[in-house]
């Protein structure tokens, strides 16, 4: 039963947390919660081995590697169109340019991006959640900034404005 309350209160305090990390990945706040979800879900199986102090790097790790695979396996087709989007984002979000500029970025890039640079991790961490080289995150990283900087000076497309 210690388990269970332990997970409760682990999964009420970072739910929240792993939902954004995943929208930042991923730019879809229902992918996100998707993503979020699935990771307690993985992390909840394993909780008996997990330290709780290295929990919210287990399942950002999780979650990174789910929203890596879903790129791998689901590869889009562009469409003339683009579907409309929930309430999020939009005239009353600041990061709205961000963003768009950000889900521009190929999604193995961006995820080192997101881990880089919103989680603060080090190159090492960064290659042990990635589950990469450091030298395969130095260029994730610098190309994928310079994607970044390249999407970001190009105006904001009309769904985010």
């Amino acid at each position: 039963m210690r388990r269970d309350e332990e997970f409760s209160e682990f999964f009420t305090s970072r739910f929240d947390w792993a939902r954004r990390t995943a929208y930042a990945l991923c730019g879809d706040w229902s992918e996100a919660e998707e993503l979020a979800q699935n990771a307690f879900v993985k992390a909840y199986a394993k909780w008996p081995s997990i330290r709780r102090e290295t929990a919210e790097a287990y399942v950002r790790t999780i979650v990174t590697r789910l929203f890596l695979d879903s790129r791998r396996r689901r590869r889009e087709d562009p469409v003339a169109e683009l579907p409309e989007r929930g309430v999020a984002g939009g005239y009353d979000d600041p990061d709205a340019h961000l963003n768009a500029a950000l889900l521009r970025v190929p999604p193995k890039q961006r995820a080192a991006l997101v881990l880089r640079f919103v989680h603060d991790l080090s190159i090492e961490q960064t290659a042990a959640e990635l589950g990469c080289s450091t030298g395969n995150v130095k260029s994730q990283t610098a190309r994928g900034l310079a994607t970044l900087r390249e999407a970001y000076g190009e105006p904001i497309p009309s769904e985010c404005a």
